[in-house]
Parts: C-alpha cells; sequence; structure tokens
C-alpha cells in the first residue's frame, strides 16, 4: 500500500465559514467539517479559492484551519492552500499548517504581477523548504493567468515532497501529460468539476473541487463507479452534476454564495460569501431549490 493512497479520493474544497457579522466563525468552521466527515470524503482541501482565501488576513486562514483540524485530525487526509500574495506570508502559512498536523501543503503560482517562470519556482520552493510536509502544486491558469509549463513541472517533481498536483486546467489532456510525467507513484487532482469523469478515466487519481460540498454522495459515488469499471453509469452521475454546475453559475450570486445559500436549505448554514463575491437574490431562489431538487433526486437514484 502506498503512502501516496490518502490522497486518491474526493477531496471537497472547503468553504469559508462566517457568523453573521461576516467573522471567521470557529462553531461553524468545526460543524462544516464534521458535516463532510460525515458524508464519506477522503479530505479537505482547506483555505483555497472556494474557501476565499484571497479575501482573508493571514490570522483568518490560521483559525480556519485549526477548527478544522480539531475536528479532523487523524480521521481524514488535510491538504492547507497556503499561497498568499507574498512569500513571507505563505512560508507562516506552511509552518502553522504544519504545527497544525496537516497532511500536505498546496499552492498556486503568485497571483497579480506576471513574474518569470524562475521566480514561480522560487516561490514555490521556498515554501516546500519551510517545512517537511508533502507539497501539491495547484495549476490553475484562469484566475493565475499562469498556465504551467512541463519544463517547469519537471523540475518541481525532481523534489520528491512534490507528491501531486491540483490541475484545474480545462484540457484533460493536461492531466494525462502530468500522470505521465509523474510517474504511477504521483497523485494528480481533477480541478474542474464539470469533467471529473474524464479527469479520472484520462489518469486523475482523484478530485478536489468546489461544488463536491454541496453534493459530495454523487462525487463519492462517481469515484466508486469508476473504480469497479462502471464508466456508463458514472457518465449519468456527471450529467446530473453538471446540470446543478451550469444552474448555480446562471445565477447573479457568486458560486460560493450559491453554494452556501444551497447548503443551508440542506440543513447546515455557514454564513454568506464574502464581498467582493457578489451575493444571490431573490430572482436567483428558484434555480437554488432547482439544484437543490436535482441534487435530491440523483441521490436517490445512484446513492
Amino acid at each position: 500500500m502506498s503512502r501516496l493512497d490518502k490522497y486518491r479520493g474526493i477531496f471537497p474544497a472547503f468553504y469559508a465559514c462566517y457568523d453573521d457579522n461576516g467573522d471567521v466563525s470557529p462553531e461553524r468552521t468545526r460543524l462544516f467539517t464534521q458535516y463532510l466527515i460525515d458524508k464519506g470524503v477522503k479530505g479537505l482541501y482547506v483555505c483555497g479559492s472556494s474557501g476565499e482565501c484571497i479575501y482573508q488576513n493571514v490570522e483568518e486562514r490560521k483559525i480556519i484551519l485549526e477548527n478544522v483540524m480539531e475536528v479532523a485530525k487523524g480521521k481524514i487526509s488535510i491538504i492547507a492552500h497556503i499561497a498568499a500574495p507574498s512569500t513571507r506570508d505563505s512560508i507562516e502559512l506552511a509552518k502553522h499548517a504544519e504545527k497544525c498536523g496537516v497532511d500536505a501543503v498546496a499552492a498556486i503560482p503568485p497571483i497579480y504581477f506576471r513574474l518569470p517562470e524562475y521566480a514561480i519556482e522560487k516561490y514555490w520552493n521556498d515554501m516546500i523548504d519551510a517545512t517537511d510536509l508533502d507539497f501539491v502544486i495547484y495549476n490553475i491558469p484562469g484566475t493565475t493567468g499562469y498556465a504551467l509549463t512541463l519544463d517547469l513541472f519537471k523540475r518541481m517533481i525532481k523534489n520528491k515532497k512534490v507528491i501531486g498536483i491540483k490541475n484545474s486546467s480545462m484540457p484533460t489532456q493536461d492531466i494525462q501529460i502530468f500522470k505521465a510525467a509523474g510517474g504511477e507513484d504521483f497523485i494528480v487532482f481533477n480541478g474542474p468539476d464539470e469533467q471529473f469523469v474524464a479527469g479520472r478515466a484520462i489518469g486523475a487519481d482523484g478530485g478536489i473541487g468546489g461544488t463536491y460540498a454541496v453534493m459530495p454522495e454523487l462525487f463519492i459515488k462517481a469515484d466508486e463507479l469508476i473504480r469497479s469499471g462502471d464508466f456508463v453509469t458514472a457518465k449519468e452521475i456527471q450529467y446530473e452534476i453538471n446540470k446543478v454546475i451550469f444552474a448555480m453559475l446562471s445565477c447573479h450570486g457568486n458560486l460560493y454564495s450559491v453554494a452556501k445559500e444551497i447548503l443551508r436549505i440542506q440543513g447546515i448554514d455557514i454564513g454568506e460569501a464574502r464581498l467582493p463575491l457578489p451575493r444571490f437574490t431573490e430572482d436567483d431562489l428558484p434555480t437554488i431549490h432547482q439544484c437543490v431538487e436535482i441534487i435530491e433526486k440523483a441521490k436517490k437514484k445512484f446513492c
């Protein structure tokens, strides 16, 4: 059994949990962590894009991770996203994550300034050198403006701490390329939720996704079916998942604002999305309730 097996499976991207005043809520963070553990997920990806990390300061991110770990430590695998605008803050978050006992840390490339590739390489390596933790590269060109090159990828994976990549570029071919270069004992996470089944079919070992938390049962079941070789039924689940995602994206409210309202309807309140992410409107409510209905019907059919 490989030591990396703990990363093979479904990792919901953890949503930021706020109180009614918009401050980070330790209590809601712990409740949401237990909620997802009870669903049977393999692990959680904490303080990433879906966790609104870009709108949080270092101390808030520490509070979130500490409360996730209070519930999850020793129960499921935890990957903490530590990228911050400065290397200094990223290293501080990396060392804090190690103290908390996470399994791995991950990071997007630097944002805002367009940096040369050697600067991106140093940014990641400075984080890697700060701890003894496993490291996961996060390739998300749609938001960072940088698409990881195969050349830099090959240089990065020479470091044994680099055990995986979360690939959120849309071409599934990229998953195949990174998997082939990394080898079988290297973890590739599918990023785009809309192509989870396709990504798994072409070589991804699991997935990290921003909509997993509103319908974890469907992603877990699709993953189980893929492992058993039933791609036909897995594809049917993917179609239902995509109905939900496309409906969520059609709303005025930001995806995470909509996701939090779906969760509230499902029975767990983790607050609103933080501005400037636009909040859902009254006009969005019929679509949001339609999403809940699609999820419940699909769960009854497939799970």
